[in-house]
């Protein structure tokens, strides 16, 4: 009896302590996210005032990438797989330098035009100020990584506006195929005051319920299925892109800064040849295709041609809003290959993508209800989980550690990061993927 009302005791005891600590992580985020989104908004309206205000990409580069090599070099590329290494490998610990900082890159990235994200730096600061807070109450490396990850609870739902999506993306996205239930409770109150708090102070956020959704039939339920599978070929697209220029970037032995800035002069004319619509966050695209609107085909492979190059090469930011850009854009190409809604099929891919990119099937198919309302949250939820399937042991965060394996063949690699296992889950010879590759760098050296 005396162990069971000790038990209870200690349990009820730790309940009011993660709900005193998360307010409190909640609240700081809230309003450094808020601050950020403001900064961002007012530097990105300017330069956007100039019509070639793109041009400043080199400059913009070169300095992003001066700044982190030289004051917070752990600043580098999209945030969150920052904030993964850091729990996995320092337990949770990240240098406060990195906030500021991050602020001041990515800030200088996105107004000139990078393509990027705003949501890994907001969880590079949410997690960057949890870190400074364990630090004053000295608290165990086991206490550390839990405030950690509540931070990147709290910076999602703050820059999305979807709190419970949040708590569970920064729960889930730690590992692939599982979630830390112990830091469940925090995590939700952390992403839910962190969502409130940004608001009070003006963040504005994008909704887009759907109103409209075909009657259910097997024919669509089946091509809802096909579409998952396309999204995730496509995310395993952006995935081995992102790897292609990482080592590109390796190869190239120039002083960072200097090929940031050449990789910024790349962007420049990319954008002189295809179109400016692909620099930036792409926010009026994604918008646009909702609501219906036509895009081009070929927009999907241009966004991940941008973002690789801007990620790849000393551009700062996160990878979630470019991954919203692509799964709209590429989500309804697939809508009218099937005959369906085109916008209803942007939805899915939105959330299908990340699904897939980031191993998050529990937290996209949330992703959808919040922004899109539960009348698609069925279709979006089984295209999420065959869009997780089909990426396979890849994702555009390294520092993923393996809860489980996608297959049966793999199950000894538990417990591993996908950085690890990336040469050895690539498609062998033979392979649909690696065909395809191999052929277009038969091409490209015929030229």
């Amino acid at each position: 009896m005396r162990r069971q009302i000790a038990e209870e005791t200690v349990l009820l005891i730790s309940i009011f302590k993660w709900f005193i600590l998360a307010n409190i992580v909640g609240a700081l985020i809230g309003v450094s996210t808020s601050f950020f989104l403001y900064i961002l908004n007012y530097a990105t309206a300017h330069v956007d005032g100039y019509s070639y205000g793109f041009f400043l990409l080199p400059l913009a580069f070169f300095l992003s990438a001066l700044i982190t090599d030289k004051l917070a070099p752990e600043a580098r590329g999209h945030g969150t797989e920052k904030v993964i290494k850091a729990v996995h490998q320092k337990a949770g610990r990240i240098k406060p330098m990195v906030v500021p900082i991050k602020i001041i890159t990515t800030v200088i990235t996105l107004a000139a035009g990078g393509s990027a994200g705003k949501e890994g730096p907001c969880a590079q600061i949410g997690a960057g100020l949890a870190s400074i807070v364990s630090d004053l109450l000295r608290f165990t490396n086991v206490d550390r990584k839990k405030l950690v990850i509540c931070g990147i609870s709290a910076g999602f739902a703050s820059v999305f506006g979807t709190p419970i999506a949040g708590a569970i993306f920064g729960i889930e996205v730690l590992f692939v195929g599982a979630m830390m239930y112990d830091v469940l409770l925090p995590s939700f109150i952390a992403g839910l005051v962190s969502y409130q708090v940004s608001s009070a102070l003006g963040a504005h956020y994008f909704y887009h319920p759907i109103t409209f959704v075909p009657d259910f039939s097997e024919i669509l339920f089946f091509k809802v299925l096909i579409s998952g599978i396309l999204f995730g070929l496509c995310s395993l697209c952006l995935i081995e892109c992102m790897n292609f220029c990482k080592k590109i970037s390796k190869k190239i032995t120039l002083w960072p800064p200097l090929k940031a800035a050449l990789a910024g002069a790349v962007l420049v004319v990319l954008a002189l040849v295809c179109s400016t619509d692909y620099l930036g966050l792409g926010l009026s695209t994604i918008e646009g295709t909702l609501q219906g609107g036509d895009v081009i085909w070929w927009a999907f492979g241009a966004k991940i041609l941008f973002t690789c190059i801007t990620l790849g090469f000393g551009g700062s930011g996160g990878i979630v809003t470019p991954i919203f850009f692509i799964g709209v854009t590429f989500g309804s190409v697939v809508g009218v290959l099937l005959g369906v809604d085109p916008a209803t099929f942007a939805a899915i891919g939105m959330v299908a993508l990340l699904s897939g990119a980031a191993n998050t099937p529990i937290a996209a198919s949330i992703l959808a209800v919040e922004l899109f309302g539960s009348t698609v949250a069925p279709y979006a939820a089984t295209a999420c989980v065959a869009s997780f399937l089909m990426t396979g042991h890849r994702s555009v965060y390294p520092s993923q550690v393996f809860a489980i394996m996608k297959s049966g063949s793999f199950r000894k690699h538990i417990g591993k990061e996908v950085e690890e296992m990336e040469a050895e889950f690539r498609m062998r010879k033979g392979g649909l993927i690696n065909t395809i590759f191999s052929y277009i760098k038969r091409r490209i050296k015929w030229l």
